[in-house]
C-alpha cells in the first residue's frame, strides 16, 4: 500500500484519480486551495493538505511521508484565464513541486500533462508519443505551458526522480462541474447548438479510464516514458450526432464549412477585445482549431498501463445523468 498525494484533487480528474487510489487500497491525501470545492470527494476518505503550487514552504509540508505523488493539478479552462497565470501554475508550479519531491525522496512522481502538449502530423496520421511538439504557442499557450510542464518533468528524470509523464486526450464523464468538456453536453441539451461542423474531430477518453491509467502508471509505467491516453477517435460531426441522440434533441442542421470557421474566430476575436462574453466561453483559437483532425494513437498506454473499458456512448450517458441530477440542466 502506498500513501499517495492527488494535487488538484477537488477537480474532476483529481477527484477520480483520488478515488480509484483508495479503491486499490491505497491511502489518498488530497491537496487543493482553501477555497476549492470539496463536493466532488465528500464521500472518500481520504486526508488534506492545503496548499497552492507557488507556497514553497507548504509544498514541502504537503509531501512528507508521501510515496507517489500525483500532480493534476493545472490551469485547463485555459479560455477563462489569462496567458501569464496559465504559465506560472502549469510550468512554474510544476517546479516547485518536483523540486519539493526531490528533496523528500518520493518515491514516483505521476504527471497529468495533456494530449495537447503532442505535436500535429501534418499527413493527418493520428500523433503518437514520438510526434514532437510543434503547435504555436500564440495558438494555444496551453498546450505549450503543457509542453514546457513536461520539459521540467524530464529535467528532473535526468536529477534521478522517478518520474511518468500522462497526456489525456479529451475527457468526458461524470463529475466535470467546471465544465471543461462537459459543457457541449450541456449546450446541446439546452438546445444551444444549432450548427454541424464539416470538418475536424478529436481523440475523447472517459474519465474513469484516465484514473485508472494513473494507478497503473504508479504501479507498471517506465520511469521517464509518457503516454497518450483515449479511446476513441471522432469527428466533431459524429460527437454531436451522438450527444444529441443521448439528451432527446434534434441534430444540429445548420452546416459550418471551413469558411464560416473563420469568421466565427474573427467575431470572437473582436468580442473579446469588447470584452463581450460568448456562448459556452469559447474563445476564437478554440474555434479556428476546431477545423483540425487532432487525433492520436493510443495504443502504448493500452499496451502498456491500461485498456479504456468505457465507451464513449456510456461516458456520454453518465455524464448527461450527472448534470441532470445534479442540476446544471
Amino acid at each position: 500500500m502506498a500513501r499517495a498525494l492527488v494535487t488538484g484533487g477537488t477537480g474532476f480528474v483529481g477527484s477520480w484519480v483520488a478515488r480509484y487510489l483508495i479503491k486499490a487500497g491505497h491511502e489518498v491525501v488530497v491537496m487543493h486551495r482553501a477555497t476549492s470545492r470539496q463536493d466532488l470527494i465528500n464521500d472518500l476518505a481520504v486526508e488534506h493538505a492545503v496548499a497552492t503550487l507557488d507556497d514553497i514552504d507548504a509544498l514541502h509540508m504537503a509531501v512528507e511521508n508521501i510515496d507517489w505523488v500525483f500532480h493534476v493539478a493545472a490551469i485547463s479552462a485555459y479560455w477563462r484565464n489569462n496567458r501569464d497565470h496559465i504559465y506560472r501554475v502549469n510550468v512554474d508550479g510544476t517546479r516547485n513541486l518536483l523540486l519539493a519531491c526531490e528533496s523528500a525522496s518520493v518515491q514516483r512522481f505521476i504527471f497529468t500533462s495533456s494530449a495537447s502538449a503532442v505535436g500535429w502530423r501534418e499527413d493527418r496520421y493520428p500523433s503518437d508519443e514520438s510526434t514532437y511538439f510543434n503547435v504555436n504557442p500564440q495558438l494555444s499557450p496551453y498546450a505549450h505551458s503543457k509542453f514546457l510542464a513536461e520539459t521540467e518533468v524530464h529535467r528532473a528524470v535526468q536529477r534521478g526522480l522517478d518520474a511518468v509523464i500522462l497526456n489525456p486526450a479529451v475527457v468526458i464523464g461524470p463529475g466535470d462541474m467546471n465544465q471543461i468538456s462537459g459543457s457541449l453536453v450541456i449546450q446541446v441539451a439546452q438546445g444551444k447548438v444549432p450548427v454541424m461542423p464539416l470538418q475536424g474531430g478529436v481523440t475523447y477518453i472517459d474519465v474513469r479510464d484516465v484514473a485508472a491509467s494513473h494507478v497503473a502508471a504508479a504501479e507498471k509505467g517506465n520511469t521517464g516514458e509518457q503516454y497518450i491516453l483515449g479511446t476513441v477517435n471522432m469527428s466533431h460531426r459524429a460527437m454531436l450526432a451522438l450527444i444529441a441522440r443521448i439528451v432527446g434533441q434534434p441534430v444540429p442542421k445548420i452546416p459550418i464549412p471551413a469558411v464560416a470557421v473563420d469568421a466565427l474566430a474573427t467575431l470572437a476575436d473582436v468580442g473579446n477585445r469588447l470584452n463581450i462574453p460568448l456562448p459556452g466561453d469559447v474563445e476564437a483559437n478554440q474555434i479556428r482549431m476546431s477545423k483540425r483532425d487532432i487525433y492520436f494513437d493510443c495504443s502504448k498506454a493500452w499496451r502498456e498501463l491500461h485498456e479504456p473499458e468505457i465507451d464513449i456512448y456510456e461516458s456520454l450517458v453518465d455524464t448527461y445523468q450527472w448534470y441532470a441530477k445534479n442540476g446544471y440542466l
